[in-house]
């Protein structure tokens, strides 16, 4: 089954019941970004969701839990329940940040408990632009009637501690998302401490999609794990939480099923100096 649709597939379907299509789009250099470029133009009757105050919790002064924490289940099934996302609803999501805030909205649907369809828009909203299909500045009214209650999978998680338990472990492998600079430690532009948690290996999420921005088929993602075993405990990271979660629909797509996300990341990691950190290539 594929998890991506064309635009062609959404404009067909625009105004049906049980859809409901969010817009994600979001600047990590302006958090303000998202909300305006929505207000300017969107896709007809796509809600908006903000990656700082809906699809995260509020951070914490000591950095614990990283830059975009989980937002608590209870708040986050109410931001869908307003939306009328309830346990079954199909959501198409889209950004244009390549997927990474979409993907970050399909993960948290996961972990709190939806058992509807979640497909991201191929291409974002550029290329629903791109192909002339119609916009709106239009903001869609509330949902009513609508309730989601959470019923949270902490399974598909790991704690700092937990990755601590796990390094060198036979058995787990760790995977980085980010860019080879930040994983080799050449460049930090965000964290408290530049490298990698020892023992990761890097996987840079976007190379996930083909040179025209499609996403690579099953048989494509495998390639890119090829040596891992589908035995293996998979635990993925990025820098916040955010950019891990392509990565691990991509370890799935390819048949892995012990995929497990460690939400905190390298924003969390890096927030204890006593953490190991690794900086020589994998």
């Amino acid at each position: 089954m594929t998890y991506f649709k064309k635009a062609e597939w959404v404009l067909e379907r625009l105004g049906e019941d049980g859809i409901v299509i969010v817009d994600t789009r979001y600047a990590l250099n302006d958090s303000e970004a998202g909300r305006r470029v929505y207000a300017e133009s969107h896709i007809p009757g796509a809600y908006y969701l903000d990656l700082s105050h809906d699809l995260s919790g509020p951070k914490r002064p000591d950095g614990q839990g990283g830059r975009h924490p989980l937002p608590e289940p209870k708040e986050l099934a109410a931001v869908l329940g307003r939306i009328g996302i309830g346990k079954n609803t199909t959501v198409v999501a889209y950004d244009d940040q390549g997927g990474a805030m979409a993907s970050r909205l399909r993960w948290l649907l996961k972990w709190i408990g939806h058992d509807g369809q979640v497909f991201l828009l191929e291409g974002g909203f550029a290329g629903w632009q791109a192909a002339g299909h119609p916009v709106s500045t239009e903001t869609p009214a509330p949902a009513e009637g609508v309730s989601f209650e959470p019923e949270v999978r902490n399974e598909l998680l790991v704690t700092q501690a937990e990755v601590k338990e796990r390094i060198g472990r036979k058995g787990t492998v760790l995977i980085d998302s980010r860019e080879a600079p930040r994983y080799r430690g050449e460049v930090e532009p965000l964290d408290p401490a530049a490298g990698h948690i020892p023992g990761a290996i890097n996987r840079f999420w976007n190379e996930g999609k083909r040179a025209d921005g499609t996403w690579k088929s099953p048989e494509e993602q495998a390639e890119r794990f090829a040596g891992l075993s589908r035995d293996d405990e998979i635990i993925v990271y990025c820098g916040s939480g955010v950019t891990a979660t392509p990565n691990v629909f991509a370890l799935e797509e390819a048949g892995f099923r012990n995929v497990k996300l460690y939400a905190g990341s390298w924003s969390d990691w890096s927030s204890r100096p006593e953490n190991p950190v690794a900086t020589s290539e994998e």
